[in-house]
């Protein structure tokens, strides 16, 4: 019997270290994927709760247009929603009905789910500040909540200043809303028709 030649013994145990190499370049990309699906659904839950900010904040923004005269009664002094708890809006009327109903919905009483209010944003917050008195009245509407991850604190509104400890962790969507004359006095000028 023939020994093996020199260069087939030399080349045994290749194919195991091939195999190994395959197997940890295997891990780290599975181990890449993992932490890619992980961000994504942060992504996700962070582009879900902007949208529903995005709702809310249009949902009073058209309120208050369809109740324009009484614009002013839409200034919160303090943030509505998730501090405030939900409220029985049985008993107002007018611009106090759409702000408590607006209170609700930032607080999360749209969506219940085994008596859990879901219907929000995490730490959701809500204010109105008029912020030009005289006609034509300007007003800006802020929602804020609660992201994921830090990144960086809005500076176009202080609705939710120091409420989620990290001030980089406070979203802010606002929306400014001009409620203009649409009929002067001809004699005085002065607004008749807001």
């Amino acid at each position: 019997m023939l020994a093996p030649a020199p260069s087939l013994r030399a080349q045994r145990g290749i194919t195991l270290i091939e195999v190994l190499i395959t197997i940890v370049i295997s891990a780290f990309g599975l181990l890449g994927i993992a932490g890619l699906q992980a961000r994504m659904q942060v992504a996700e839950m962070e582009a879900s709760q902007r949208a529903q900010a995005t709702v809310l904040l249009r949902h009073l923004a058209d309120r208050i247009n369809a109740n324009r005269k009484n614009a002013m009664s839409y200034v919160t002094a303090t943030p509505l929603g998730i501090d405030n708890g939900v409220q029985d809006c049985s008993a107002v009327s007018g611009a106090a009905l759409d702000l408590c109903e607006w209170n609700n919905l930032l607080a999360g009483a749209a969506e219940t789910s085994a008596g859990l209010r879901m219907g929000a944003m995490v730490g959701a917050r809500g204010c109105v500040v008029n912020t030009d008195p005289v006609m034509p009245r300007k007003f800006t509407i802020a929602v804020v909540w609660q992201g994921m991850t830090p990144t960086v604190a809005p500076g176009t509104t202080t609705c939710g200043s120091d409420a989620y400890g990290d001030e980089r962790k406070r979203r802010a969507i606002v929306a400014p809303i001009v409620v203009a004359c649409l009929q002067n006095d001809v004699n005085t000028g002065l607004c008749v028709t807001p």
